[in-house]
């Protein structure tokens, strides 16, 4: 019985000491079992001489290569440099400020950069090469950000919760702080500095102004002196009330002059805490927050107060262009647009104005925003949202980069044909001389950090995107699944094909040719397309698909809002004609005839059925593809994404049926064959959003 005993025992252990929980990410440094490349990387791997100049930045990337070749390939780097069979860290005055240099020379592996980062950066991109098994016998790559500011924006509170956070709560211990540093922002800050993320913004941009007290500037300063040496700099957001609530003046009102003293004060205070603070983020009169409108005052002169507060010491500040005022004869669309491209060129040097990929709210698709390319004068940051908020929580497969690509690529025309999102965000449209990316992260304190486990390519393929937007969704998700899941060929096709189709796949079984902002009203979660009462009217879905009996979608042509008008001639003759749009656009700028017979050879009814229906077969599809690779992924991570695919098929049928069962009480018209009308009613669908809805 002993033995049993310990036999039952070990194997247990053996379990546990096997099973990966995701908490690792993309940083697994488990040994390679190809031994041929561990041997071609063992070549490199006796020493690391570092002809440097030593800062707490290069001792990180010291850290990271010594434990990255333990694990991979088993090496010992000793403090014995030699003439060759090693990795060593040189300076490059030539090389942009974070861009690095990897080259096999002399028997040796360098790596050059200018600055510390670069030493960082491209020491991370070694070990990239090492984890998916590419040769580096003969390696000769360069690799410099074609964007300054690479964030993530964290919409954490002061009571450890997440504005749309769908994977436990905050990864900030609040109370603890500063006394008890968790490992995990160690974790965190590597994760980021892996992918080229090099800023924080630490709170929910509806902000506490408890966050610029000083009880918890001594917090957030434990936290900058964590991120310090992984090149990663902090920034708050602030409540722009923040003079009246926490210095009792009269208002804030940021032309008067005791205001303006207040922040400045403040400005001070901050970098006294964190020398190396990075600024400020503003959301400001928009969604009850407040703002300089409210005393008469434009956002311009809102940020360029908070920007002369912070340049004396370098700081930024980053004022959010997400503003749109309850208007039931408008469109939501326009609203940025028309009040921030009359303030172009009117900011202060030190502000960047963030804008959404799309004119709505993060949409599973949306047009670009058409701010992207109108204001020459400001640079604009893009802002895109990790966090799936309106793409199924932390229970759906939507591979993310897939939407970033598809925006970052588009064409504004603004300086002619190839002014893309990507070339405007970057400066190269503009001659920004500030450039700054944003994503609204998904991290929590789940142990896999982002609820569904393959939620992590997201937050990995945001970094390499924001690092580099010329890099494909298809080298993300093959560089991601190597990394993490698994490095059997065959199974790393399925997982990689999963990733790349299931962002339409959600398109199709929820918001298909166009449709936007149908989702449920309270928590974002699940359909209500029938919502048409709200404390707004464009809170609700029928202000957005304006179905009725002829047919459906939202007229923005100029015999409409004219919202394409906000657009360059160009892209206006892309979306223009209802008979040659792109259908994913489709119903984005015009109102189509239900009997409107399509490109793809069926009537505008029909074609939309035929997404729903197809939605659905797409996620069966997904699942039969996760069954494939059993056996070649962790256990425990096979069973999960395995139980969430199964709750995305429930839900993907329950966004079917409620769909196409309200809107044919507008087209009159039967479900197409071959599809099977649903066997629910539209009454018991309305029944379960309603408790969707339930807070």
């Amino acid at each position: 019985m002993l033995k049993k005993g310990i036999i039952l025992f070990l194997s247990i252990l053996s379990f546990h000491v096997k099973a990966d929980d995701g908490y690792k990410l993309w940083l697994k440094y488990d040994l390679l079992k190809n031994n041929t490349k561990v041997a071609e990387y063992k070549r490199f791997s006796d020493f690391i001489d570092v002809q440097f100049p030593i800062s707490p930045i290069i001792q990180t990337a010291e850290k990271e290569l010594k434990k990255g070749l333990s694990g991979l390939v088993g090496a010992t780097i000793t403090k014995t440099v030699k003439t060759s069979g090693g990795i060593v860290f040189q300076k490059d005055n030539a090389l942009p400020k974070e861009g690095f240099k990897i080259v096999a020379k002399n028997g040796n592996i360098v790596i050059s950069a200018q600055t510390d980062k670069g030493i960082l950066y491209g020491s991370f991109e070694l070990l990239r090469q090492i984890q998916t098994e590419n040769s580096i016998a003969s390696i000769n790559l360069s690799s410099s950000p074609k964007i300054q500011l690479r964030m993530l924006n964290h919409w954490d509170n002061v009571l450890g919760t997440i504005e749309r956070g769908y994977a436990g709560s905050s990864l900030w211990k609040w109370y603890e702080l500063p006394e008890n540093i968790d490992p995990r922002y160690v974790e965190y800050a590597r994760a980021n500095a892996s992918i080229g993320i090099n800023a924080v913004v630490l709170n929910n941009v509806n902000a506490s102004a408890r966050f610029l007290t000083k009880e918890y500037l001594e917090k957030v300063k434990a936290l900058a002196d964590v991120f310090r040496p992984y090149g990663i700099q902090v920034f708050l957001s602030i409540n722009f009330a923040s003079p009246k609530i926490l210095g009792k003046l009269k208002n804030s009102d940021p032309l008067e002059p005791e205001v303006k003293k207040w922040w400045n004060d403040k400005a001070k205070e901050v970098y006294s805490f964190i020398p190396d603070f990075g600024g400020f983020l503003v959301k400001a009169n928009s969604e009850g927050e407040p703002g300089p409108q409210e005393f008469g005052r434009t956002h311009a002169d809102g940020a360029n107060m908070l920007a002369e507060a912070v340049k004396p010491f370098n700081g930024l500040v980053i004022w959010r262009a997400f503003v749109y005022g309850p208007n039931p004869k408008g469109d939501r669309y326009k609203e940025a647009f028309n009040e921030f491209k009359p303030l172009d060129g009117q900011f202060a040097k030190n502000v960047i104005v963030q804008v959404k990929n799309g004119p709505i709210d993060f949409m599973p698709r949306e047009p670009f925003h058409p701010l992207f390319g109108a204001m020459p004068k400001t640079p604009l940051a893009m802002e895109f949202q990790i966090t799936q908020e309106y793409l199924g929580f932390s229970t759906n497969l939507v591979f993310l980069p897939s939407l970033f690509k598809e925006v970052l690529e588009s064409d504004t025309y603004v300086n002619g044909k190839g002014s893309t999102v990507a070339k405007v965000v970057d400066g190269s449209v503009h001659d920004y001389p500030l450039t700054a990316i944003a994503g609204v992260a998904n991290t929590g304190s789940d142990r896999n950090w982002t609820g569904h486990f393959m939620s992590q390519a997201n937050w990995y393929g945001y970094g390499r995107l924001a690092w580099n937007h010329e890099i494909s969704p298809e080298q993300i998700a093959e560089e991601w699944t190597k990394m993490t899941l698994t490095k059997e060929a065959n199974s790393q096709k399925i997982i990689r094909n999963m990733l790349l189709t299931s962002r339409e796949t959600y398109v199709n079984f929820t918001n298909p040719l166009g449709l936007h902002h149908i989702m449920g009203q309270n928590i974002h979660f699940g359909m209500e397309p029938w919502l048409e009462k709200s404390a707004r009217p464009d809170w609700t879905a029928i202000y957005y698909h304006r179905a009725d009996s002829v047919g459906i979608g939202f007229d923005r042509t100029a015999n409409g809002s004219n919202a394409l008008g906000l657009y360059s001639k160009d892209v206006q003759n892309q979306w223009n004609n209802p008979q040659t749009c792109d259908l994913k656009y489709l119903l984005w700028f015009h109102h189509v005839s239900w009997n409107q017979k399509l490109s793809t050879g069926k009537t505008l009814w029909d074609e939309l059925c035929t997404r729903y229906y197809t939605g659905v077969t797409e996620v069966e599809k997904l699942q039969n593809d996760w069954l494939k690779v059993k056996g070649n992924v962790d256990e425990e991570i096979f069973e999960d994404v395995k139980g969430r695919l199964a709750a995305q098929h429930r839900e993907a049928l329950n966004w079917r049926d409620a769909c196409v069962l309200y809107f044919q009480t507008h087209s009159k018209q039967p479900i197409p064959t071959p599809f099977v009308k649903p066997t629910r009613t539209l009454e018991e669908m309305k029944k379960i959003v309603e408790i969707y809805q339930l807070k």
